[in-house]
């Protein structure tokens, strides 16, 4: 295969990946989602010297290790650090108020869908700024070992930090020096209060105990119908009575679920036992 020959993605090849992906991860990709499988599974086709996607898919069946590689590819989406801005807003309020910490525990959140970790970040670095010494716990779960691998090194570019107020940046996070110059390090001791899992949301959920707020933002968009239930189901599961649902302004729960009382646009509340 030459190195300058653009490879086409058939209609038959894509209709396989948007399969493949959709029976592991629950995603649906819309036809408009072509462009995008054949730019992030390009440089695949490229490593291994390979004539066609369809000799790419062929190899998956093969490769365990490259399956889950194209599985990140094409399940990794794009975050920032304090993203929708007034969940956080609406956390700080809860936080400051009687009810939502918890007595003789920690407080515990999961960010369900954390990709490279900016979410469950700026979770960890509004509880250090609100709750000082107090106990929490965050669990930050993604389907990509590759963005959770990321995730848990905690560097990032110093401009993706431009939206963490600069009292948490000053109090949390590191600029690195040297060979990290232009980058940023989330303060070790923050990062151990992380802990990161490869959870797949579209199976059975592992045991990882109960939560006062849950995180799932702009993941149900790629979701249809019934993936959004199932998933939606087996996450409150593991809220506790009272707890916090968070989806992204983009998402609605409208058909999904009817058990969730809306608190604000984008935020729901399970109700007490």
């Amino acid at each position: 295969m030459s190195s300058n020959t653009a490879i086409a993605l058939s209609d038959l090849e894509f209709a396989k990946f948007r399969q493949l992906i959709y029976e592991i991860a629950g995603i649906s990709l819309s036809d408009a989602k072509k462009p995008l499988v054949a730019g992030r599974l390009s440089k695949r086709l490229r490593e291994f010297e390979l004539d066609s996607y369809g000799e790419y898919f062929r190899r998956l069946s093969q490769s365990p290790a490259e399956l889950q590689t194209c599985v990140d590819l094409l399940t990794t989406n794009e975050t920032y650090f304090f993203r929708e801005p007034k969940h956080f807003d609406f956390l700080r309020e809860r936080l400051i108020q009687p009810g939502l910490i918890p007595s003789g525990r920690p407080l515990r959140i999961w960010s369900g869908a954390c990709s490279s970790g900016e979410e469950p970040y700026s979770i960890a670095l509004l509880l250090a700024d609100v709750l000082g010494d107090k106990p929490w716990e965050i669990l930050a779960s993604d389907i990509s070992q590759r963005v959770l691998d990321r995730a848990r090194a905690g560097v990032y570019r110093v401009q993706d930090s431009e939206d963490i107020p600069r009292r948490m940046l000053v109090s949390h996070c590191f600029r690195g020096v040297g060979a990290n110059e232009g980058n940023l390090l989330i303060d070790p001791a923050l990062r151990r209060r992380v802990r990161f899992e490869q959870i797949n949301l579209n199976n059975s959920l592992p045991e990882v105990g109960q939560f006062d707020v849950i995180f799932l933002r702009n993941v149900m968009i790629y979701f249809d119908g019934e993936t959004k239930r199932q998933v939606v189901k087996r996450l409150l599961s593991r809220l506790r009575p009272g707890g916090y649902f968070l989806i992204s302004h983009s998402e609605s729960l409208n058909g999904i679920d009817e058990t969730l009382k809306v608190v604000k646009p984008s935020i729901y509340r399970k109700p007490d036992a």
